[in-house]
């Protein structure tokens, strides 16, 4: 504790009052000790309030000076010493817990090592943290927090990300991954460093929350106008009152009890601690103003490929010639899909061999590995598909129209299930052995893990309703669609049709969010009342374009960030209702002759210490908070069978 503590005033103060009530003194000694107490624990009141008046504004800080002095007129030292020190003691607690708010981010920097370990040639120097540059190989040993962002070259580690994204699970990660600042690493690492000091992920996250607390929302600024107008009228009302009662003790309580401060710390508070809150839980809220209008979403519009979806197809569907159809699970497939099915997968598997087109790279996951002996004169036939050799056979995999002009003839059975995997969505690739059609193969873009989940969760929080814009074709949305539960499908649309549909939406009434990449979305988000960018984690441009950013691939992380923002926006009434309803109270009570001085200004502390204590709860982790799956309970079961809407601004093939 320093001289410049708000907490020795109190101290001192508090223990000159017990002095002059513990009967240790009387009279005059008595009144001197109420006298000091008033003048130590008044000091600092009085010098803000000073400041204040400077730049002509008259706060609270006046209003409690104007009461004590007065109270040392009239000789009424015990009230001017109970009102400075109760009021010192409240703007204390209240600075603590502010500080407690704030500091639920900044302990993200307390995060990063002292010292950093750089191999320099086939040495490891320990340096200083300033002193990495990009480009450096940073040695990171098991327990080590990683100091830089960048990609590792050497090593495998399970990673902790959940100081920056909230995900609770390690991350396991090898040559060519992505690692960020502050991420804890059990097992030994060497990261290339790309971004270091104030360019990192970790310091950008705390400069971006740290601006947003800052930053006064609507609300906000308009009850800070509404205080400079109020506490002026406060003091022509004491006024008034002493000119009609002719009493200046009535006069002076009035003075007390009718200080703003529970009102105007009421909104700012609960805001600092929401923002922080989302932030621990990997949720980025850009300031007041969008915490305000995403508590109020109505209609929440989704990007389909890379949002709702992994962005990477899947083997899903094997028809063999003849009809026999099998489901590709997408796990286990050696133990579980069909032999011959699986043959026809790692046939075409092997077909495609070399091939980095996402289709074939989904082949081969879903053959496994070892698919066979490499095939001989492979050759790839842009946008139509592949042939090669494949064991003295020719082999061709490839669309429909693809095996159709290299002569291979489909029987009617053929035709009518390539049908049906259209009608479901999927992107179909066939198969052909020495001319002869083996069998389909469809694909799909797997639905995110908990995105379902996350919708149920969605609409319990009392979003309306949900809407898909894609520019993929309209089937292939369709059939996601029915997997989540999304009643409202627009396909086929580009960029900027999207921002087209989400300004339509805004005008049907309702607070309209856009949930995308960030990137390609970006016409549509910034359309939208709340722009959401997804899965930002060290990506620059998308972490500061949106409103809303989530660090981490989890929708989740959008329900449990809207249960965030509302229930920081009922603290917020419920802080008004309690700062309000005080003052209302109080006022009755003054004027009924029940309550003095001293005991309104416990009273008015005592209800500020309510709304900093309020808003505290928000910096706790909610139930559920960082898997707001929980959110969802049974409320996500059947979502399916609501009757939808479909609007496909353009049709396209499927193959």
């Amino acid at each position: 504790m320093t001289l410049r503590s708000p907490l020795l005033p109190v101290l001192v103060a508090g223990t000159l009052i017990v002095f002059a009530w513990l009967g240790l003194a009387s009279g005059p000694v008595r009144d001197a000790a109420l006298l000091a107490a008033a003048v130590v624990a008044g000091a600092g009141v009085a010098h803000r309030a000073s400041l204040a008046l400077r730049r002509g504004h008259v706060g609270i800080e006046a209003l409690v000076a104007l009461a004590a002095l007065g109270a040392v007129a009239i000789g009424e030292y015990w009230e001017a010493a109970a009102v400075t020190f109760l009021f010192g003691l409240g703007h204390m607690l209240e600075a603590r817990a502010m500080g407690r708010t704030r500091r639920a981010v900044a302990e993200l920097l307390d995060l990063l090592p002292d010292h950093v370990r750089v191999l320099r040639g086939d040495a490891e120097v320990d340096v200083d943290p300033s002193e990495v540059r990009a480009g450096d190989l940073v040695v990171v040993r098991p327990g080590e927090r990683v100091p830089v962002d960048g990609r590792v070259e050497r090593g495998r580690a399970a990673v902790d990300e959940s100081t920056l994204t909230g995900e609770s699970m390690p991350v396991d990660k090898g040559p060519g991954d992505a690692v960020a600042t502050g991420a804890s690493a059990h097992g030994y690492l060497e990261v290339r460093a790309e971004a270091v000091g104030a360019d990192t992920t970790l310091a950008r996250v705390v400069h971006l929350v740290e601006a947003a607390q800052e930053a006064r929302p609507a609300r906000q600024r308009a009850i800070e106008r509404f205080a400079r107008f109020y506490t002026p009228a406060v003091v022509l009302a004491s006024a008034l009152a002493f000119a009609l009662t002719r009493d200046a003790h009535i006069a002076l309580t009035l003075l007390v009890i009718a200080c703003p401060g529970a009102l105007v710390i009421a909104t700012p508070i609960a805001l600092v601690a929401g923002i922080g809150r989302s932030a621990r839980d990997g949720v980025l809220i850009k300031g007041g103003d969008a915490l305000e209008r995403f508590a109020r979403t109505a209609v929440i519009a989704f990007d389909k490929t890379g949002t709702l979806t992994l962005g990477r197809p899947r083997a899903s569907d094997v028809v063999l010639a003849g009809g026999e159809a099998f489901e590709v699970p997408p796990d286990a497939l050696e133990r579980t899909l069909d032999p011959g099915a699986l043959r026809l997968v790692a046939l075409a598997a092997r077909a495609e061999t070399g091939s980095e087109h996402p289709l074939a790279l989904a082949l081969r996951t879903a053959a496994g590995t070892p698919v066979g002996a490499r095939p001989d004169q492979v050759e790839s036939v842009s946008g139509g598909g592949a042939r090669a050799t494949v064991d003295g056979s020719r082999v061709a995999v490839g669309s429909p129209r693809f095996l159709a002009e290299a002569g291979v003839r489909l029987a009617a059975g053929d035709l009518a299930a390539l049908d049906a995997l259209r009608a479901r969505g999927r992107t179909v690739a066939g198969v052909a052995r020495g001319g002869r059609f083996e069998g389909w193969i469809g694909f799909a873009d797997a639905v995110r893990p908990h995105a379902a989940e996350a919708i149920a969760a969605l609409r319990s929080l009392g979003a309306r309703r949900l809407v898909m814009l894609t520019g993929d074709h309209a089937l292939a949305a369709a059939a996601v669609a029915d997997e989540l539960g999304i009643d409202d499908v627009r396909a086929g649309l580009l960029p900027g049709d999207k921002a087209t549909h989400v300004a339509e939406l805004g005008a049907l009434g309702g607070v309209v969010a856009m949930v995308g990449d960030g990137v390609n979305d970006a016409p549509a988000l910034a359309r939208a009342d709340v722009g959401v960018a997804m899965g930002v984690a060290g990506t620059r441009v998308a972490l500061e374009a949106a409103p809303v950013a989530l660090m981490r691939d989890d929708l989740r992380a959008l329900a449990a960030a809207l249960a965030t923002a509302q229930r920081t926006m009922r603290v917020v009434r419920q802080n008004l209702a309690i700062a309000l309803g005080t003052v209302a109270i109080l006022a009755v009570g003054v004027l009924a002759g029940h309550v003095h001085m001293a005991l309104g200004m416990l009273v008015h502390q005592v209800s500020v210490l309510l709304v900093v204590l309020n808003a505290v709860r928000l910096t706790r982790a909610q139930a559920g908070s960082s898997a707001a799956g929980a959110l969802a309970g049974s409320s996500g079961a059947s979502a399916s069978h609501q009757t939808r809407t479909r609007s496909a601004t353009a049709s396209g093939s499927l193959s």
